[in-house]
């Protein structure tokens, strides 16, 4: 899931060298956690987070095919 999310983001910034992506297993499945770069936050968030919800959408739809419950934060 971590490529995933990293292949995204950094399509969606202007500098896609910031982009940090970390993933770490917890009880209640995988927790995603993307980084920008400050002057890209908006990019990733999207008009009233229309963008970050897209993102979760594909990454919560390819953890189902994979029987894993993912969950992304965006810092």
């Amino acid at each position: 899931m971590k490529e995933l999310v990293e292949t995204i983001a950094r399509a969606l910034v202007d500098s896609p060298d910031g982009v940090v992506v970390t993933e770490e297993q917890n009880s209640k499945g995988v927790l995603v956690t993307l980084k920008v770069a400050p002057q890209d936050i908006g990019k990733v968030i999207g008009k009233q987070g229309r963008v970050a919800n897209a993102i979760r959408s594909v990454v919560k739809a390819a953890g189902i095919r994979k029987n894993i419950h993912v969950m992304v934060d965006i810092e």
